[in-house]
């Protein structure tokens, strides 16, 4: 008959074995939120890359928990996102939103023919 240490000893190893089947079995689903690619057209080229400019700059944080891809095509700018959770989507994807905006908008007042 086992002692109580065995039998926590053998309930330990045989949870991490469980853990450890379950990680490997589910490792092709870590990036379990994708967004939607989001798509913004800017309807010319040198626009949508300065706004590329201004984003691409920015590095992920944590690059093991989300993943960003930024392209410029025929005058769109377009986006995806994946993550492991939720939270990491919505902070990175609402951080982002900000600078596109700011991007977008100071576009819109210096645009066309304006000289630095």
């Amino acid at each position: 008959m086992l002692d109580s240490s065995e039998r926590f000893l053998n309930k330990l190893a045989l949870r991490i074995i469980y853990y450890w089947k379950l990680r490997n079995r589910t490792e092709h689903l870590k990036w379990f939120f994708p967004c939607s690619d989001f798509e913004v057209d800017y309807e010319s080229n040198e626009n949508a890359s300065i706004v590329y400019a201004a984003l691409a700059i920015d590095k992920e944080l944590q690059p093991d928990k989300l993943k960003r891809q930024i392209s410029v095509i025929n005058g769109k700018l377009l986006v995806h996102f994946e993550a492991v959770e939720a939270r990491f989507l919505r902070a990175s994807f609402s951080a982002f939103v900000d600078v596109l905006t700011l991007a977008t908008k100071t576009i819109e007042q210096f645009g066309h023919g304006t000289e630095l």
